[in-house]
């Protein structure tokens, strides 16, 4: 749970800025839409080794 203080004299606007901003920064959304679906752990391994492969060919690190 988000929890924002505001004060008095800030207005609706800045409120509601701050707990879009906190939201992002928390990940929420991020972690809702990956737990939404299974993906089995081969899958995921396969995936960051291509990323890295993928990094490595592009950039050259």
């Amino acid at each position: 749970m988000l929890i924002i203080e505001v004060k008095e004299t800030e207005s609706i606007d800045r409120a509601l800025k701050k707990y879009k901003r906190k939201f992002e920064k928390a990940g929420i959304l991020k972690e809702l839409r990956r737990r939404k679906q299974f993906t089995k752990p081969s899958v995921i391994k396969r995936n960051q080794m291509l990323k890295a492969e993928y990094r490595l060919k592009t950039y050259g690190v």
